[in-house]
């Protein structure tokens, strides 16, 4: 009996000491009692600190040279070709010559004191005609009046009939001349004929 007495007794006072120290730990320990640490001071500064590394000082760079004068163009030389685009490259070759034309290969009139060609627009070939293959001439008689140009163009024969005539005309009414002088005034000449030979290349 005094031993369960004694059994009872040690278990009660071991039961209160395991509550008591977990108590103790609950509550915090011997630090629940210590101030809380002081809090850190936060400076803010709004000047950046003085320094004694100079500040390096951008330079810009020097402004580009001025560019060079473009050298000058050559005034462009008057193309006496045939400017309204009459003349087509067709692979063959139309021939300004023929009976009582007035100049020579050169270009230059055969009678002294005759008007002098400057200017001489080749016909064009007519796309038909080329295709398929027809080859012919054009007589023109025309007049070369006091400013070197040509009017009064007509045709005076023709083979074949008509399909050569209207080109013939039209790049015979281009020509230029320089006009026949007569006591240092320039005169007309009517009555000047030419033949145009259409004729295709038969390389």
């Amino acid at each position: 009996m005094v031993r369960f007495l004694v059994s009872l007794l040690l278990g009660a006072a071991a039961t209160f000491l395991l509550f008591a120290f977990m108590a103790f730990l609950i509550s915090g320990g011997d630090g629940r009692n210590a101030p809380p640490p002081p809090s850190s001071i936060i400076e803010i500064v709004t000047q950046p600190p003085e320094s004694d590394v100079d500040q390096r000082r951008r330079t810009p760079p020097p402004p580009p040279p001025p560019p060079a004068q473009p050298p000058e163009t050559p005034p462009n030389e008057p193309d006496t070709s045939d400017a309204d685009g009459m003349n087509l490259d067709l692979g063959f070759d139309v021939d300004v010559g023929g009976a009582d034309t007035g100049f020579d290969a050169s270009g230059a009139m055969m009678r002294d004191g005759d008007a002098v060609p400057i200017v001489r627009i080749n016909p064009r070939f007519p796309p038909a005609a080329a295709r398929d293959g027809i080859e012919g001439w054009v007589m023109l008689r025309f007049t070369i009046d006091k400013t070197g140009g040509v009017k009064d163009v007509e045709v005076i024969d023709s083979n074949p009939r008509r399909v050569f005539d209207q080109e013939a005309r039209r790049a015979l009414l281009r020509w230029k001349y320089n006009p026949k002088v007569v006591d240092g005034n320039p005169v007309e000449q009517p009555g000047q004929t030419v033949q145009l030979d259409f004729t295709l290349d038969q390389e």
